[in-house]
């Protein structure tokens, strides 16, 4: 264990936008329905390391109820799932031409939420058990937008754009309107590159975490006006990325420092305090995590390696 960097900001106010979309019915044998149970052996003999297919070029990541991982393509848009316990895997959405996904959250109900990065900015809903793509969400142009990552909180998934200062709350479960979300207060919007990247909910589920730029934002869903949070123990969360909160335990993965800084926020959210790093040496850009039962499995993005349809791609887990 070892190292630390950056998170990010945000800020805002309140919009309305609307959506069309086909009716979700998730299949009730999806292994991420609440009905579906894990497997109780120990995870000491489950493997550390899942390969991904090549070419896959992975980016999220997202673990259900059960030992089940899902990643996000950005070659295709297209969504594999691997076992946890075995290694193994299959890919359940195939995803399109021309599309990607960046970001992935699976919701309760077996509903995998899925962002469309540069390509179409726009979200999508997919069946885990079935792969049916059961809504399309137009959130806004298709290009000069970057919908970038997820974060489910209350009865919305929200969504970054990475080259806008706005938030995107889609409806969970079925149709409904897209709530916009302008974010201002603190918030600094760079002029050029990624802002608005990793989000998650706050513990009293009012408000949202964002990093942008190496800093941390707490931004309110009833105002978007963006609050920086204090940081303690760093200067800067730099190559801030994906983001998982465990309680008051904040995980922001570092993607080109090949860590995971892990921090403490105070009950108000206004300070969060750099406790440790997570590293290890099979970590190749990891760009976002996700936990399940005591080990972080982060993917291996391999960012700075130019990608070729045999280039091979992993994800990792350790334990915590």
């Amino acid at each position: 264990m070892i190292g630390a960097t950056a998170l990010a900001a945000l800020t805002g106010g309140i919009g309305a936008g609307s959506a069309t979309a086909a009716p979700a019915s998730p299949s009730p044998t999806s292994p991420t329905s609440p009905s579906s149970t894990s497997s109780s052996s120990s995870t000491a003999d489950w493997p550390t390391e899942i390969a991904l297919p090549n070419g896959f070029l992975p980016e999220g990541i997202a673990i259900g109820a059960g030992p089940y991982a899902y990643f996000g393509s950005r070659a295709d848009g297209a969504v594999y799932r691997a076992d946890l316990r075995t290694g193994t895997g299959s890919v359940v959405y195939a995803g399109e031409t021309g599309t990607t996904t960046n970001g992935l959250k699976v919701d309760h109900d077996g509903l995998l939420y899925l962002s469309s990065g540069s390509t179409g900015g726009a979200a999508r809903v997919v069946d885990s058990g079935t792969g049916r793509l059961v809504a399309h969400h137009q959130l806004t142009d298709p290009s000069g937008h970057f919908i970038n990552d997820i974060a489910l909180l209350g009865d919305h998934a929200w969504f970054t754009d990475s080259y806008d200062a706005v938030l995107y709350g889609v409806p969970r479960g079925g149709t409904g309107d897209i709530r916009e979300l302008p974010i201002g207060g603190d918030w600094v919007q760079p002029a050029n590159g990624i802002g608005a990247n990793g989000l998650v909910g706050t513990p009293d589920r009012t408000a949202l975490i964002v990093v942008n730029g190496g800093k941390l934002y707490r931004v309110p869903l009833a105002t978007g006006e963006a609050v920086e949070i204090t940081l303690s123990g760093v200067d800067a969360l730099t190559y801030g990325d994906g983001l998982l909160r465990i309680g008051r335990t904040l995980y922001v993965v570092q993607n080109r420092l090949n860590q995971v800084s892990v921090l403490d926020l105070d009950a108000a959210i206004g300070t969060a305090v750099l406790k440790r790093t997570v590293t290890d040496p099979r970590y190749d850009v990891p760009t976002t995590a996700a936990l399940h039962r005591d080990r972080l499995y982060v993917v291996n993005a391999r960012l700075t390696t130019p990608p070729a349809p045999d280039t091979t791609f992993s994800a990792i887990g350790v334990p915590l």
